[in-house]
């Protein structure tokens, strides 16, 4: 059984959760925040002082060695296994713990930047339903440009958005592009911005973006 039980976890299970806002169990929606390759949960909770939304629970996993998976996201899914599918279920693993306590997935916004934008919006198209929101900073989905993106499911309206340099060294535009595709025929509601010139960061655009849809979640409350 021991056996089977390490078959089972992946390098990112057992790794923390950082919490920061409302105590889940108190909170009307949260915040998913998955950071980028290198960097950690505490970077990319830093931003709910900017999005400074009350009501909300952020949440960050904290990738194994700072990285979710050690190849490039347009590499072939295989080269970046067992990292990818242990990183896809820590995801899971956290929507799970937010939803049984209370907060449906219709109140949940996925939130990610770079690589941890790419693992946000795979795991959105692989468990395609409504969310409350997705926001992919300078990410794509992830795989090859020939991926079969036979999706199953639909995300039933979900605001989706998509901000990237158009330039963007590691993300390029078209697969940007590809990506907003795919996720309106998954029926998101999709809004793309490639910003001219921008390098691989988030700007207040995207930031205002966001709160936004915080605002809709909290602003619909009863």
């Amino acid at each position: 059984m021991k056996n089977q039980n390490h078959l089972t976890r992946g390098p990112h299970q057992e790794q923390p959760v950082r919490m920061a806002g409302e105590p889940v169990s108190r909170a009307r929606a949260a915040l998913l925040m998955i950071h980028g390759r290198g960097a950690s949960a505490e970077d990319i909770l830093s931003l709910a002082s900017e999005f400074d939304q009350p009501g909300f629970a952020y949440l960050a996993p904290q990738a194994a060695g700072n990285t979710w998976y050690p190849n490039r996201f347009l590499v072939p899914l295989a080269e970046n296994e067992p990292w990818l599918s242990s990183a896809l279920k820590f995801v899971d693993e956290v929507l799970t713990e937010i939803i049984n306590a209370g907060i449906p997935s219709e109140r949940v916004i996925l939130l990610g930047f770079s690589q941890g934008a790419c693992l946000a919006l795979e795991f959105a198209a692989r468990n395609a339903r409504r969310y409350g929101g997705i926001a992919g900073l300078s990410g794509a989905l992830i795989g090859p440009d020939d991926t079969p993106r036979d999706y199953k499911g639909s995300l039933a309206g979900t605001p989706v958005f998509l901000g990237c340099s158009d330039v963007d060294f590691h993300v390029p535009r078209e697969r940007v592009d590809q990506t907003a595709e795919i996720l309106k025929r998954l029926g998101g509601e999709v809004t793309e911005r490639l910003y001219p010139n921008m390098g691989h960061t988030i700007n207040q655009d995207e930031i205002d973006f966001v709160r936004g849809m915080m605002q809709g979640l909290v602003g619909h409350s009863s």
